[in-house]
This record gives C-alpha cells, structure tokens and sequence, in this order.
C-alpha cells in the first residue's frame, strides 16, 4: 500500500509549513512558555486556511476533509513545536461532533459548535478518561467522553460547569491541567457514544504520533547543522562516523515512524475495523523514536544541548510530553498485545 500525497495534500502541507515556520519560530514557542501557551498569530492564520476546519463538514463552514488530508498538517504542527492545541480542537473534536450530526437530537447542537470551530471562535478540546487537558484554562469548552454510571456518554461542558487543576509539565508551553465536570449538555449515549468515544482517543494518539513525527525531524535538522559547523580537531563533527551512525540510526527510526502514521490515518478515513490496532502502532513507533532522537540530538550537541537557551530543548521537551501523552509506549504495547491475543509480558 502507498501512502504518497495528492499535488492536493502536498500544496495544502506545503503552505502550511511556509506559514507556521514564519509564524511560530523558537521565538514565538518561548513567549508562549513565558505567557498562556498560544501563539495567536500562527492561530488565527491557520484559521484563516481552513486548518482548524479541515475536517469540518462542508455543511458546517468547514472544508469537508479527512484524516489523510489533516494529518499531514499536525507533523507540521509539531515540526515548529506550536503549543496550539490543534489536534485536540481541531482534529479530534471536530470529528467527534461530525459523527454527532448523524444524531437528531444532537445536529442542532453539534452544528453550532463545528461552527465555531471552522471559523476560530473557539478552542474546545477533549476530555478522555479524566486525563490532563492542554490549554484548559483557554478553552472555551470541553468535549467530554466518559464512562458515567448510567453508560458512555459525550458532553459538551461550558467552562463555568468544570474546576480546574492546573498541573506542571517539563514542557513550558504546554500549560496541562486536570479537569473536574459539574454538569454539561448530553450529546451522546449507549453504543453511538462508546464508538464516538473510541474513535475520539484514536484521534488523539494519533495526533501526538504525528506531532511526534515533525518534532523528530526538526530536532535531527538543527542536530545535523549543528555537527555539520562544530568542528574539532580541525574537522566537522559530524565527520566523526560514531556521530554518523548515531544520527543514521535516529533519523531511520523517525523515518520508519511516517508511514506507521499515514496508514493509521488511512484506517481512520475508512473505518478499517483494526484502526485502532494500527492507531497503537503508530503512536508506540512515534514515540520511541522522537526518544531515540531527543537522546541523538543532545549528545551530538554536547553541553549547549543542555541549555535553555538553545533551541533544541523547546523541541526534545515537547517531544517527551507528547510521548506520554495519550497513551506511552507501555501503554500501546500491552494494546498491541490485546488485540492480538498474545500473552502479557515485557519484551
């Protein structure tokens, strides 16, 4: 199966990446540690380009795309390392209120928010199985996707219906808290909302998965250039084959993680009765890969790795809060094992 791009997806994510890298440069991540961990301009300029509302219905102001054509755009995301919660507005939620149109009691409601979300009203992020939510405390409201005693539900919930808890990250941008419902608008129930539910934390892993993919390769360019100026003994290190093989390696793992990504959102365009399966793949492969790379990058750099002044932390310490974020690596392996049928273990 080939998962090359269309001249379509290859212009959208080219233009995408020229704006973000104008938009959201190092400087731009670090006010955002400093300030509430947005960086408004490169927002409202992917709102401008329909990003925000790719995966928006047509019918809802959006551009009636899938996650073969959003995914792309969220390893963009994370190659400039925007703290933006895209993937959990813009991706995840809009598809869990797309699926909520095909409720009549919840189209009306679900219409409005889709709305909102196109045209960059709101940020409504998701909150799956009471885990930390980025970007809470801006929020302008919450999908919620729970187990409630009475069966699974989804939920809009207003801000002044949750207490929030704000939570610390190594990752200054990333501003996390954990979030407390008091009440909300009912969506969802029964089966409809356990699917929605599922399909709603696949999209989450894969979000951070592709996120994951931008972020590795961005930290092996600046580890490239960097070994490709810093000289010793009269050469380039990077010259030196330890420091060769180091980044050949890391850059083949990061590499070996794309596909993994696009077939999981080929599988989540189609309904692929083992997305979820592929979904695991993808953010266990993302994951330790970004890890073996974030380890490449600061030793090739060697104590300037360990600044906050460089660059290259912004990057490595968000790639390990997305890591761990929706599911770790321990976490998708033992799904991986389910699914599968094979016996619990440590590999």
């Amino acid at each position: 199966m080939r998962f090359e791009l269309t001249d379509d997806q290859v212009d959208l994510r080219d233009a995408v990446q020229a704006l973000l890298e104008d938009l959201c440069p190092p400087e731009a991540v670090r006010s955002a540690w400093d300030g509430d961990g947005r960086v408004p301009s490169a927002w409202d300029a992917l709102v401008e380009m329909g990003v925000l509302g790719a995966l928006v219905p047509e019918s809802a102001g959006g551009l009636g795309m899938t996650d073969e054509d959003v995914v792309p755009l969220l390893v963009e995301c994370g190659r400039v390392g925007l703290p933006d919660p895209v993937a959990p507005s813009g991706y995840a939620a809009a598809a869990a209120l797309t699926e909520a149109l095909g409720d009549p009691a919840a189209a009306g409601s679900a219409a409005e928010w889709l709305g909102r979300i196109a045209s960059g009203d709101v940020l409504i992020p998701v909150v799956d199985a009471a885990a930390p939510v980025v970007g809470a405390a801006s929020a302008d409201g919450f999908l919620w996707c729970a187990a409630e005693d009475a069966g699974p539900q989804v939920l809009v919930v207003a801000p002044d219906q949750v207490d929030l808890e704000p939570l610390q990250s190594v990752d200054g941008g990333r501003r996390p808290a954990r979030v407390v419902r008091r009440g909300g608008e009912v969506l969802l129930t029964g089966d409809v909302a356990r699917s929605v539910s599922v399909a709603t934390a696949d999209r989450l892993a894969l979000g951070a998965a592709a996120e994951l993919v931008g972020l590795g390769e961005r930290m092996l360019d600046l580890t490239v250039g960097y070994v490709g100026e810093r000289r010793q003994f009269g050469v380039p290190v990077g010259s030196f084959q330890a420091v060769k093989h180091q980044l050949a390696d890391a850059a083949l793992a990061v590499a070996f993680a794309g596909p993994l990504v696009s077939y999981a959102a080929h599988s989540m365009a189609h309904g692929d009765p083992d997305r979820s399966r592929h979904v695991s793949m993808a953010k266990l492969r993302a994951s330790t890969a970004v890890r073996h790379a974030a380890a490449a990058s600061l030793q090739c750099h060697g104590a300037i790795g360990y600044t906050v002044e460089y660059d290259l932390h912004l990057y490595m310490k968000r790639a390990w809060a997305l890591s761990y974020e929706h599911g770790d690596p321990d976490a998708h392996r033992a799904r991986l094992r389910d699914s599968l049928g094979l016996a619990s273990g440590r590999n």
